[in-house]
């Protein structure tokens, strides 16, 4: 009986039983639900015993599947254990391919990798950058194995994985005209040109997303600029073109010249989340080693008046 015993099988069997539904075990597991189903019931089949009992609010282990559960945990962090050993004998060969929205390269990936880069020696490096909905389409069709995006909180055909928080900040030059500094509350963006990132851009969903929820303004109208580039945009603000919502990360050598500043806006808050994607199925080789790094020191942005 146990010499059929799958070991994919029983690593879906131990996350079910770590998550105690079948929906959310899908989700971890980057499967459809009637995929999970179908592991448990062959696993049981297998076994010849049930492992779950089935109830409206989840599932619940048998005896059974107490007993094995604990099996299933020793090999699971066996095998994690032998990747970690073989991983610190030998260091990660091969190119490592990137993708990222604008934002992510500009701003976060570059400490990240000269940090990766002098603890693995150089290779050849390729990073990939356009709007969020550019760089997931890479990732689905396997141009780049991981990528970097933000205010994404799910990705159809791909997982993702918190990495940092970031926030959407208005600001306007220091010496922006009267009708642009008369900002005070969210109600006032009404009466004031804005400028936005280009469709597809992650930036332009979650500051769109922000504005329609307050029932403020549903998108670019006849004053507003639209610039598909976060520099591009910070020069126009610059020149009092508009109001500009930028990520804090992107805004840290402005605030420190004390060319742009921060509009307090107490009743608007837009935060969100970058985000690794990747294709469910986990990685290999130098891009394993690189998200394992980039987890594990995570950058910082530099102070700057307005934090």
């Amino acid at each position: 009986m146990l010499d059929d015993l799958d070991p994919r099988r029983l690593e879906t069997f131990r996350v079910v039983a770590q998550a105690g539904r079948i929906s959310a075990a899908a989700k971890a597991l980057n499967l459809s639900q009637p995929a999970v189903t179908a592991q448990i019931r062959q696993l049981e089949a297998d076994l010849g015993r049930p492992l779950f009992t089935r109830h409206a609010s989840g599932v619940q282990l048998t005896g059974t599947g107490r007993l094995l559960l604990d099996y299933a945990r020793r090999v699971h962090h066996l095998l994690a254990e032998a990747a970690e050993r073989l991983q610190a004998e030998e260091p990660p060969a091969g190119e490592l391919r990137l993708g990222a929205s604008t934002t992510a390269a500009a701003y976060i990936l570059p400490p990240v990798l000269q940090a990766f880069t002098a603890g693995c020696g150089p290779a050849p490096l390729i990073l990939e950058v356009g709007n969020t909905d550019e760089v997931l389409a890479w990732v689905r069709e396997g141009r780049v194995p991981l990528a970097l995006v933000e205010g994404l909180t799910r990705a159809p055909g791909l997982s993702l994985q918190p990495y940092l928080r970031d926030e959407l900040v208005a600001v306007r030059a220091v010496r922006a005209p009267e009708g642009l500094r008369a900002v005070r509350t969210a109600a006032d963006l009404a009466g004031v040109p804005l400028i936005w990132r280009e469709p597809g851009s992650g930036t332009r969903v979650v500051l769109e997303r922000a504005l329609r929820r307050m029932r403020l303004v549903h998108g670019p109208r006849a004053m507003d600029l639209v610039v598909g580039d976060t520099e591009a945009i910070k020069s126009c603000v610059l020149l009092g073109l508009g109001i500009g919502f930028l990520s804090r990360w992107s805004i840290q050598r402005e605030l420190l010249r004390g060319t742009l500043e921060l509009i307090p806006l107490p009743d608007l808050s837009i935060p969100r989340t970058f985000s690794w994607a990747q294709v469910g199925g986990g990685l290999a080789g130098r891009p394993a080693a690189f998200l394992r790094h980039a987890l594990a020191h995570p950058p910082a942005p530099s102070g700057g008046p307005g934090r």
